[in-house]
């Protein structure tokens, strides 16, 4: 067994399992980056995976496979940038175990992250949200589940990961109705529901007849729905409510512009951004800004307020007295 496959076994069972107990999402996450590299490195020096060493993933060869995740598989800088922080926490972990590898591992760590562009976020008008959340067929049980998911997922602004997860027993629809569920970073949230959401919320509990621990929105054989099958879902939606509403061909539609949405819905409500950081589960009101320079509509609002009254157009003209203070100075 070389050293870094012993180091990887490690990374993942000693590190990341038993030290930091890292998220099932976190795992998989730095799995594929690192099967990535591990098939990049092979075929470049000709070998198989198990042999290589950590002189064969020098910082020239994990630069060059940061450059073909954006080249032949289309990655952004952002996940570009995600795969860079795997790689880094594997090496800072193999630092402390073969120091005979530190300068290879130091030119490694001393790769920065690529900067991008910060694009203004995506989310839907509200004649776009009523055309998409009409495109289920309710008259299907397949209809139903999606046309209740999407509309929490709109009033809401939970995460993907967040409509997935809860159970039956997650949703209280008593005084105060709320839904419970496991948020990023392990942080237990609780998100508030209208009454409108709670009534639809109710109708599908009725027709789910799920037991406590059963999963809220399952799959027809009653499994957990996977995040992928939901995107297609939403994908045929928008496919569909784009026929009645051609604004939302010029839009990429995914479950985290649903989540936009509802941001932007509080904000346009005039809910303090604070408040807003405290809705979504953000770790930083800063996060929040994004709205801000996102909604058009808002600025215009403001604009129109801070628009001195009553001044004409054209150029300023000072009064006689003034010029012939001017001269006599």
């Amino acid at each position: 067994m070389t050293a870094l496959s012993a180091t990887l076994q490690a990374f993942f069972t000693d590190r990341l399992i038993r030290q930091r107990q890292a998220s099932p999402h976190t795992l998989a996450a730095y799995r594929d980056t690192l099967r990535l590299m591990l098939v990049f490195a092979a075929a470049r020096h000709d070998t198989e995976p198990s042999r290589l060493e950590f002189n064969d993933l020098d910082a020239a060869c994990v630069g060059d496979f940061l450059d073909h995740l954006e080249r032949h598989r289309g990655n952004s800088a952002r996940t570009r940038n995600a795969r860079l922080a795997a790689i880094r926490s594997l090496f800072r972990f193999a630092a402390l175990r073969y120091p005979e590898y530190a300068a290879t591992i130091e030119r490694v760590l001393a790769i920065p992250p690529k900067r991008f562009e910060r694009r203004l976020v995506t989310f839907l008008t509200e004649e776009e949200l009523d055309v998409l959340l009409s495109a289920p067929a309710r008259s299907t049980w397949t209809g139903r589940r999606d046309h209740a998911l999407l509309r929490l997922a709109a009033q809401t602004g939970l995460r993907a990961s967040e409509l997935i997860g809860p159970h039956c027993a997650d949703i209280h629809l008593g005084s105060g109705a709320h839904v419970s569920c496991i948020g990023k970073g392990r942080k237990q949230r609780i998100t508030p529901v209208t009454s409108n959401m709670a009534a639809v919320l109710r109708v599908w509990l009725a027709e789910r007849a799920g037991q406590p621990a059963d999963p809220l929105f399952p799959t027809q054989t009653g499994r957990m729905i996977s995040r992928d099958a939901l995107e297609h879902r939403l994908a045929r939606y928008v496919e569909i409510a784009a026929r009645n509403c051609p604004s939302l061909q010029r839009k990429r539609v995914t479950l985290h512009t649903l989540r936009h949405t509802a941001a932007t819905r509080l904000l346009r409500a005039g809910v303090d951004t604070s408040v807003i950081a405290l809705w979504l589960g953000h770790e930083q009101i800063e996060t929040t800004h994004i709205y801000l320079h996102a909604d058009l509509e808002l600025k215009e609002r403001t604009l129109a307020k801070t628009t001195p009254a009553n001044t004409a157009p054209g150029r300023y003209r000072p009064p006689d007295k003034l010029l012939a203070f001017l001269e006599a100075l």
